[in-house]
């Protein structure tokens, strides 16, 4: 299936590519990715998804062939466009899916808007994007030196260090140039927003009132079992599934299998 990219301009003054399939009548699911990535993270998931299903999956600022404007990459400012998004579309409420960072998106827009998130599902999350040792060091032996163009050779590492199953080599390819196209400023950026801890949820879980969906892989080396109990045990009714010999990018790893699960939860809405 070919998917074609729109473009939108919101009302946060970034413009936005996305893709969008499925019936416009259908159960709306947007579908946001992880740092370095574009819409394109769920290209391998999109196909298996009924028409029934009305999906989008956005590039968030600063990626891919998004606005990359000069400030604005906290969680806040993401969650920001999402909701200027949905405003865009006229989607007053939609299932949020959200890897990595864009799981940060969606706990933070199901926390502050719960009368729009129909559901969440969190695939590699954490309860808190806010700084560790190991992203201090990294800002201090790599970001704090990084220089325009990044070198290929660093986000070729950072994505084999967390790849576990064989991905198709052309998509991995393409993952590797739109993850290029992200300046050495919003990775700096990115990181910078960590240390004001705009990204932790952990004491705000229990607000969360979507139904929830937790989908890690037990090979994650990016965020543990640890933090998925943390998620499970802190949003009420949160379902916690796990994926054996499946790493932190699952959703690539094993499409059919993440998006079969998906399915099954968004047809047990009370939608």
């Amino acid at each position: 299936m070919t998917l074609f990219p729109k473009a939108i301009e919101l009302s946060t003054g970034v413009f936005l590519p996305y893709v969008e399939q499925g019936d416009p009548a259908g159960v709306p699911i947007i579908f946001l990715h992880g740092f370095l990535d574009t819409w394109r993270s769920f290209s391998r998931v999109l196909p298996h998804l009924p028409r029934s299903v009305h999906a989008f999956s956005i590039t968030q600022r600063g990626h891919g062939d998004a606005s990359r404007p000069s400030a604005g990459y906290s969680i806040l400012e993401f969650e920001t466009d999402l909701e200027a998004f949905m405003d865009a579309l006229g989607l007053k409420t939609a299932v949020i899916v959200g890897h990595s960072m864009g799981s940060a998106v969606a706990l933070r827009f199901a926390i502050d808007h719960p009368e729009r998130a129909a559901g969440l599902v969190l695939v590699g999350a954490s309860s808190t994007m806010a700084s560790t040792p190991a992203a201090r060091s990294f800002w201090d032996s790599t970001l704090s030196e990084l220089t325009d163009p990044v070198d290929p050779t660093l986000l070729h590492q950072m994505m084999e260090n967390a790849l576990v199953q064989t991905v198709p080599q052309e998509f991995l390819d393409t993952a590797l140039r739109e993850g290029l196209k992200v300046p050495s400023f919003v990775w700096r950026a990115a990181f910078e927003s960590r240390w004001r801890r705009e990204g932790d949820y952990s004491e705000e879980l229990g607000q969360i009132r979507a139904p929830t969906l937790i989908v890690w892989g037990d090979q994650d080396v990016r965020y543990s079992r640890s933090e998925q109990d943390v998620l499970a045990s802190g949003i009420k009714g949160a379902e916690l599934i796990i994926y054996p010999g499946a790493g932190h990018w699952l959703h690539w790893e094993v499409p059919h299998h993440f998006s079969a699960d998906l399915v099954t939860f968004i047809e047990n809405l009370p939608y």
